[in-house]
Order: C-alpha cells, then sequence, then structure tokens
C-alpha cells in the first residue's frame, strides 16, 4: 500500500512540476505540444512503475530514492543537482521558444520528439526491469550480482543512454529547436557521472573491470 502511494505521489508531483515550467513561461494552458508531452512522460512511467510495484516493489524503492541527498558520493550530488538544472533549462527554454515564436518546429517532428520520448523513457525502465538494482543513485550492495545481458551488453550504461534519449526529444517534443541547446550540458554532467560511477563499481562490483573489456561503449555504440 505504502509504494502504491508514493508512485501516485511521484506522479502529481510530476505532473504539477512540468505543467509549472512549461505553461507558465509559455504564458498559456493553449500549449497542445505540452499536453502531449506530459500524457506521454506520465504514462511511460506509470506503466513500468505499476508492474514494477506489483511484481519487483523493491526495484521500484530503488528507483524512487532520488535526489542530491540521496546520493553518497560528492561528485554524485553535484551531477544530479546539475540534471535538475538542465532539465529545468530544457523545459523553460522550450516553452519561451513556443511562445515567442523563436523557431518553428514542424508537426512531424514534434511527433518524432515524442517518439524519442518514449523509447527513451522505455528503454531506461527496461533496464530496471532487467537489473532490479538498477537504482537511481550511485551504490553498490551487497550479493549485488553484475547484469551483462541484454541492453547492457549493447552499452554500459542504458539507463544513461535512454535518459539521453529523452532529453533530446523532449525540446523538439515541445516545439523547440533552441531548448535543444540546453541540452549540451547535460552530456557533460553524464560524462562526469558515469567516469564517477565507474571509478566505484571498479572497486565494489565483482568482474566489472573484465566487463568493461567486453562491452567498450559507456553510453553510445561506437561513439563513446
Amino acid at each position: 500500500m505504502k509504494i502504491a502511494l508514493q508512485t501516485l505521489a511521484s506522479a502529481v508531483f510530476g505532473f504539477v512540476f512540468f505543467a509549472a515550467a512549461l505553461f507558465l513561461p509559455a504564458g498559456t494552458l493553449d500549449y497542445w505540444h505540452a499536453w502531449v508531452f506530459i500524457g506521454v512522460f506520465l504514462l511511460g512511467t506509470m506503466g513500468p512503475s505499476i508492474y514494477l510495484a506489483v511484481n519487483r516493489p523493491e526495484a521500484l524503492r530503488r528507483r524512487m530514492k532520488v535526489g542530491p541527498f540521496a546520493e553518497t558520493r560528492p561528485v554524485q550530488k553535484v551531477a544530479i543537482t546539475g540534471t535538475v538544472l538542465v532539465v529545468v533549462a530544457v523545459l523553460v527554454t522550450s516553452a519561451l521558444d513556443h511562445r515567442f515564436g523563436w523557431s518553428t518546429v514542424p508537426t512531424a517532428v514534434v511527433l518524432l520528439g515524442d517518439v524519442l520520448v518514449w523509447t527513451g523513457l522505455t528503454a531506461a525502465q527496461f533496464v530496471v526491469i532487467q537489473n532490479s538494482y538498477a537504482a537511481a543513485t550511485i551504490t553498490v550492495e551487497s550479493e549485488q550480482p553484475l547484469v551483462s545481458t541484454g541492453l547492457y551488453g549493447v552499452v554500459r550504461h542504458p539507463m544513461y543512454a535512454g535518459t539521453l534519449m529523452m532529453m533530446i526529444g523532449t525540446p523538439l517534443a515541445l516545439d523547440s529547436y533552441w531548448g535543444l541547446v540546453a541540452v549540451l550540458p547535460a552530456l557533460l554532467i553524464l560524462a562526469v557521472r558515469i567516469a564517477d560511477e565507474e571509478k566505484m563499481l571498479r572497486q565494489q562490483l565483482a568482474g566489472y573491470r573484465e566487463y568493461m573489456q567486453k562491452v567498450r561503449f559507456r553510453l553510445v555504440p561506437y561513439v563513446w
């Protein structure tokens, strides 16, 4: 019951957060791109969350423990804080772009953005279903196994890959090209977060050094 209430509260908070970050700077509720984006985001997160709540509540609890104060490593506290600021910047910039018409995004590209958001969310959520130890915070638990198959056989950090896809799709879905500029700092933040995380995993997770040799790419196949 408690995890169900937490899931519901998370959905309500997500709606309020997106509504405030989009409709206030847009200066109107007549912003269909934002409504569709919010719907895609909430549906993309609620479905897997309900599945986890029923079948793997411990995995969902790990995913819901999020934020700078939940992190134990100083670098990760800074990275998460930076991520939150980037997300707000992307949303606000995109809404302002829509309001003042700084750029014009064709409807087909807007829908492509929604597809990227949905695909990125689905990939990130599937990682949790595949690896129940995949948490929102950087930690290694006792008896935690090394997962090297599925999406982990493609890149070492598939959850971040899905997150990056979602962030690229977000400004497009919100009728903005200028919002893509606000996404750029996320690349640096992800690189810092991954470097610190892999430093810890090499030290604490058995077999991770060998896994790094097997799966060469961290985030994007054949790129990095």
